[in-house]
C-alpha cells in the first residue's frame, strides 16, 4: 500500500464532529505555539524550570533542522498538491512536505521531557505531552497535508532535538551548580582562610614576620 492510499483510507474517518476538533488542534502548532507556551509555563515553576528551558531549546533546534535545512533541500510536494480533489479542513499549507514541522516540534517538546534529569519532569506531564505529540502527527495525515514518512521523519528529528536540548540543559545546570571559591583579602590569589606560601603552617597571611621562640 503506498502512502497516498493510506491517506485516502484515513479520509473515511472524517465526520462533522471530528473535523473541527482536529482542525483546531493541529492549528495550535502552526508555528510551534502550543509547545512554546508549554515551555514558558514550565519555566515559571522551580521544579520544572530546567525541563521548560529544554522544551524551548528543543523546539528551536527542531525548527532549524526541519524548516531551515531539510525542507528547502528536498522540497517534497504535499499530498494535497498531488491529489487536489480531496476536500481540505485546514488552509492548504505552502512549503515542502518532508519532514512534518508540526510533528518535529511536538516530539521535540516530548523528548525534552523524556530525557530531563535532576529533576526529572513529572510522569503525568510526560505521558500527556507524548500522547499529544502522537496525535499531532496523526492530525497532519488526517488533514491530508503530510505523508506517513513525513510524520515519521519529524518524530525522529524532534526526538533527537529533544535529546540534544536535555543534554545541553544538564551541562548548563551542572556549570551553574559549581561552587565559587572566595578569594583572599586584598585581591590575593589564595582563598580566604588558607595558608600562604610564605607562611604555610601558621595561616597568618603573606608577609607576616617570622616568630622565633
Amino acid at each position: 500500500m503506498n502512502e497516498l492510499a493510506i491517506l485516502n483510507a484515513m479520509q473515511a474517518w472524517h465526520n462533522p464532529v471530528l473535523d473541527p476538533l482536529v482542525a483546531v488542534f493541529t492549528s495550535t502548532s502552526n508555528h510551534g505555539e502550543l509547545w512554546i507556551l508549554l515551555g514558558i509555563v514550565l519555566l515559571c515553576f522551580r521544579r520544572t524550570r530546567k525541563a521548560g528551558a529544554g522544551v524551548l531549546v528543543a523546539v528551536a533546534l527542531g525548527a532549524v533542522v526541519t524548516n531551515l535545512t531539510i525542507k528547502p533541500l528536498l522540497m517534497r510536494p504535499r499530498p494535497c498538491d498531488v491529489n487536489a480533489a480531496v476536500a481540505m479542513i485546514v488552509p492548504r499549507p505552502s512549503g515542502s512536505s518532508f519532514p512534518s514541522g508540526h510533528t518535529t516540534a511536538a516530539f521535540a517538546a516530548a523528548a525534552a521531557l523524556w530525557f530531563a534529569r535532576k529533576p526529572a519532569a513529572p510522569a503525568g506531564l510526560i505521558a500527556g505531552v507524548t500522547v499529544a505529540a502522537a496525535l499531532m502527527g496523526i492530525s497532519r495525515m488526517y488533514c491530508y497535508v503530510h505523508y506517513p514518512t513525513d510524520v515519521l521523519a519529524g518524530a525522529i528529528v524532534g526526538t533527537l532535538a529533544g535529546l540534544a536540548a536535555a543534554r545541553l540543559m544538564d551541562a548548563l545546570w551542572k556549570q551553574r551548580a559549581k561552587p565559587s571559591i572566595p578569594r583572599g583579602p586584598a585581591g590575593s590569589d589564595y582563598p580566604a582562610g588558607t595558608d600562604s606560601p610564605n607562611n604555610p603552617d601558621d595561616g597568618r597571611g603573606p608577609g607576616a614576620p617570622e616568630i622565633r621562640p
